[in-house]
C-alpha cells in the first residue's frame, strides 16, 4: 500500500504562479529578480498556513536559476540551507549557522538560508545573528519567516525588507480546494468546499487539513452535510429559523429549536457567537453597498437580502447588544442555559414587537 501524503505536501506550490492569495508578495519578488533588485535580507511575516514558508523555498531556488540562465539544476538544492528557530534557537545554533555563511557556494551564484519562526530565537540568538546580518557576505541572502513579527527586536527589523503576507480570502481558498478534489477524483459540493474555506480561517494548509479529513470520511463524494457533521457546525439554515421565529412571536418554537441544538451537542456559548454574527450579516445585507462583505454563496446571500428586509438596523443593533452582553456573562453563570434562552426571549419581544408596529 502507497504511504499517503497529505494534501498540504502532495499540492505545494512549486513556483509562484501557483501560490494562492499572494500576488502583492510574488509579483514582487519576480520583479525584484529580473531587476536585481532584491535584499539580502528578506522577512516574510502573516498568519500560519498562508504560504510564507512555501514563498521562501520557491525563492530560494529561482535566485540561483536566475543567475545561471534558468536552468532547472537540482544541485542548487545543496545551496538552500534550513533552520527551525522554534527548535533550534539558542545562541550557539546561530554560530553555528553564521560560521557556514563565511564559504562560498560550489555551485551557483547564493548560498540562501531560510530561518522559519524567527521570533522563537533568543535574545542571545538575536543578537549573534546582528553582525551578519548587518554586513552579510556577497553570495547569502537570508530569508525570516515569522507570524509574530511584533516580537523580533527593531535592529532585526530594520535590516529586513518586509514582505506582509495576508489571510487568504474565502472565494481563493475553495477555488483551490476544487482543483485539489479534481485532481484526486473526488465530487464535492461548492457549498461544502466553501464551508471548509470559511472554517479554515484564511490558512490554506488549514483548509487542506481538513479536507483531507472529510474525504477520508466521506470517500468520492463530500457534500455539506458531511462537512457540518465532521467539523461540528450549525447550519445557517438554524439562524434564519431563529430570526424568523423571533419575528413571528413565536417563543415557544424558539426555545424547542434551541433544545434541538442542545441535544444535538453543540455549546450555547458556540451559538451564541454564530447568532451574532448571523445579525452582523444581516446588517452588512441590508444595504448594497456592503453586501460584497458577505462570505457566502450566491444563494445563501440571497435569503439574507430578504430577511435583512424585514429589519431595520436599529433594530440589528439592539439585538447585538442582548446577545454580546450575554456571552460576556456566559461563563460567569452557573445556568448558562437559562441565560442563553433569557436572551433568546428579549430577541422575541423585541423584534415581534417591531413587526406589530410596522
Amino acid at each position: 500500500m502507497d504511504a499517503f501524503v497529505v494534501s498540504a505536501r502532495k499540492y505545494r506550490p512549486k513556483n509562484f504562479e501557483e501560490v494562492v492569495g499572494q500576488g502583492h508578495v510574488t509579483q514582487t519578488l519576480l520583479k525584484a529578480i529580473e531587476s536585481n533588485h532584491l535584499a539580502q535580507a528578506l522577512l516574510f511575516t502573516g498568519p500560519r498556513g498562508v504560504g510564507k514558508t512555501t514563498c521562501a523555498r520557491i525563492l530560494a531556488r529561482l535566485i540561483n536559476e536566475d543567475q545561471n540562465g534558468g536552468a532547472d539544476n537540482n544541485d542548487f538544492s545543496f545551496n538552500i540551507f534550513e533552520l527551525d528557530a522554534a527548535s533550534n534557537n539558542s545562541v550557539e545554533d546561530i554560530r553555528s549557522l553564521t560560521e557556514q555563511v563565511r564559504f562560498t557556494p560550489q555551485q551557483g551564484k547564493y548560498k540562501v538560508y531560510i530561518i522559519d519562526e524567527v521570533h522563537m530565537l533568543s535574545s542571545a540568538a538575536f543578537n549573534a545573528f546582528l553582525k551578519t546580518l548587518e554586513e552579510p557576505p556577497a553570495h547569502a541572502i537570508f530569508i525570516l519567516a515569522t507570524t509574530e513579527k511584533h516580537k523580533i527586536i527593531p535592529t532585526i527589523l530594520s535590516r529586513c525588507q518586509i514582505y506582509d503576507f495576508k489571510r487568504i480570502e474565502i472565494e481563493g481558498i475553495s477555488s483551490h480546494l476544487k482543483s485539489v478534489a479534481e485532481a484526486e477524483s473526488v465530487i464535492a459540493e461548492p457549498a461544502a468546499l466553501r464551508l471548509i474555506a470559511q472554517k479554515a480561517d484564511g490558512a490554506l494548509r488549514d483548509a487542506l487539513s481538513i479536507f483531507d479529513r472529510i474525504a477520508t470520511f466521506s470517500g468520492k463524494n463530500i457534500s455539506y452535510q458531511d462537512v457540518l457533521t465532521n467539523l461540528n457546525i450549525l447550519d445557517y439554515d438554524y439562524y434564519f429559523r431563529i430570526v424568523d421565529f423571533c419575528l413571528k412571536g413565536e417563543d415557544k418554537a424558539l426555545l424547542l429549536l434551541f433544545n434541538e441544538i442542545l441535544s444535538k451537542g453543540f455549546d450555547g456559548h458556540l451559538f451564541l457567537n454564530g447568532l451574532c454574527a448571523h445579525l452582523r450579516d444581516l446588517l452588512v445585507a441590508s444595504d448594497p453597498r456592503t453586501l460584497e462583505l458577505l462570505e457566502v454563496g450566491a444563494d445563501v446571500q440571497e435569503r439574507y437580502k430578504e430577511q435583512s428586509i424585514k429589519l431595520n438596523a436599529q433594530l440589528l443593533f439592539e439585538s447585538l447588544k442582548v446577545l454580546t452582553i450575554a456571552e460576556a456573562k456566559y461563563k460567569l453563570t452557573t445556568n448558562s442555559r437559562l441565560l442563553v434562552e433569557l436572551a433568546l426571549l428579549q430577541l422575541v419581544e423585541d423584534l415581534s414587537t417591531e413587526k406589530k408596529k410596522s
